[in-house]
């Protein structure tokens, strides 16, 4: 098989770059499912970073390419150069706080990327298209329900609601093209090479050096965690098993208030939680997340297997080993970020 990764030098893009290449992945196929090549198409903005996929770099089957989405002559000329038999669609803007500060970028990448990437798909009739998501698009889920596949959209961010719109783009092309087109909607991942803006990469950092932990309005707000290689498994069984034009949840099954998993960080880290400071909390806020993965179960047999506890603390040991990676992504631009969105918030 041949890959065309958007975003693969991101977080969860990157990951999912090591895992397609580590001989020790486990495919459902036969040997020839293995991948002969593997594209990966980033624009590297600030959070695309080439030393993520460094264990790699050298694998004659990798190539990469710098490129934007946006570009529909570069998307459709190394669409043609490479013919993919897949396209994972990682590449977008991502961050919450970023999309409300500056809201623009967001509807570019993930609105119209998205639908420059599905048009060089169908020209080139590749086989197989999968966009990746997020469990944002539902909104908060009232306490106990738990959003499956059919539950209603109610974005609440301008990033939320830009994957929204991707969605229903994506989707459209399997109604009106007859396109294979899948969606995965993930819950919030965490592991190494994390960019320090979300959650606990953020807290792990900060807390590792001494630094005041921003925990917004009373830190209550609830989250599913999932660890980035579970996400990854999740994304090639669906490749793998499938069906066009669904809709597949991938969730971790452990839900957490965001104060519980940041006590957590500091005691295992040996910090004091005097640490935590309380900030403004973040407009539109989502209270609580909670995906269904019955489907993804019934269809794949998919399961996620890193326990939280465990992959908190193999996150918070990678981060400790890697105080230079840190220092190089936390300088210039993040530091203009994170004064921007951090600077008026104190209560």
């Amino acid at each position: 098989m041949k890959f065309f990764v958007t975003g693969g030098a991101g977080f969860i893009g990157s990951a999912f770059v090591r895992m397609l290449l580590d001989s020790s992945t486990s495919w459902s196929g036969a040997a020839a499912q293995r991948p002969s090549l593997v594209v990966n198409f980033d624009k590297l903005t600030y959070a695309g970073n080439l030393e993520n996929l460094a264990p790699v770099a050298t694998d004659a089957r990798y190539r990469f390419v710098h490129g934007d989405i946006c570009d529909a002559a570069l998307v459709n000329q190394t669409i043609a150069e490479a013919q993919p038999d897949v396209i994972v669609n990682f590449a977008a803007e991502s961050h919450v706080d970023r999309s409300i500060l500056s809201p623009a970028p967001v509807f570019e990448t993930n609105l119209r990327g998205t639908f420059t990437l599905l048009e060089a798909a169908r020209t080139h009739q590749t086989p197989r298209f999968l966009h990746v998501s997020t469990d944002e698009v539902y909104g908060s889920i009232p306490a106990p329900q738990d959003a499956d596949e059919n539950y209603p959209l109610r974005a609440s961010s301008p990033y939320s609601a830009s994957k929204a719109g991707s969605d229903l783009l994506a989707l459209s092309y399997f109604v009106t093209y007859g396109m294979p087109v899948m969606v995965t909607r993930a819950s919030n991942n965490y592991g190494p090479y994390q960019f320090p803006e979300k959650l606990i990469p953020l807290m792990i950092s900060n807390a590792i050096e001494d630094k005041p932990l921003p925990i917004y309005g009373d830190g209550m707000q609830v989250r599913d965690w999932l660890y980035v290689d579970d996400h990854c498994r999740a994304i090639l069984s669906v490749i793998e098993r499938g069906r066009a034009g669904e809709i597949y949840n991938i969730g971790g099954s452990r839900a957490l208030p965001n104060l519980e998993v940041v006590e957590c960080i500091l005691d295992t880290l040996g910090k004091p939680r005097s640490l935590m400071q309380t900030v403004k909390d973040r407009p539109g806020h989502d209270r609580r997340y909670a995906l269904s993965t019955e489907k993804l179960l019934r269809e794949t047999g998919w399961r996620a297997q890193m326990p939280f506890e465990a992959g908190l603390r193999a996150t918070i040991d990678w981060y400790r080993g890697n105080a230079a990676w840190i220092a190089r992504v936390k300088s210039g631009e993040y530091q203009n970020y994170y004064q921007r969105n951090y600077a008026n918030r104190a209560t």
